[in-house]
């Protein structure tokens, strides 16, 4: 059977941490600024582990991660 391809798309957006969970980056810090607090937006900018339902479709995309 041939390699499976990452999906490149995902591969730039979610990391594997060493344990297997799946690490993304925090959304609702593009534009619009201005009104959101600075506590807010200080605690965006750390990544967060996604939930075990999109970590499942994730790892499918990134089978060699």
């Amino acid at each position: 059977m041939p390699k499976m391809k990452t999906h490149r798309g995902a591969a730039k957006r979610f990391k594997i941490t060493g344990s297997g969970k799946v690490m993304k980056n925090n959304s609702y810090k593009r534009h619009i600024l201005e009104k959101k607090s600075a506590k807010r937006k200080r605690q965006l900018r750390h990544a967060v582990v996604t939930s075990e339902a999109d970590a499942k479709r994730v790892k499918r995309l990134l089978p060699y991660l």
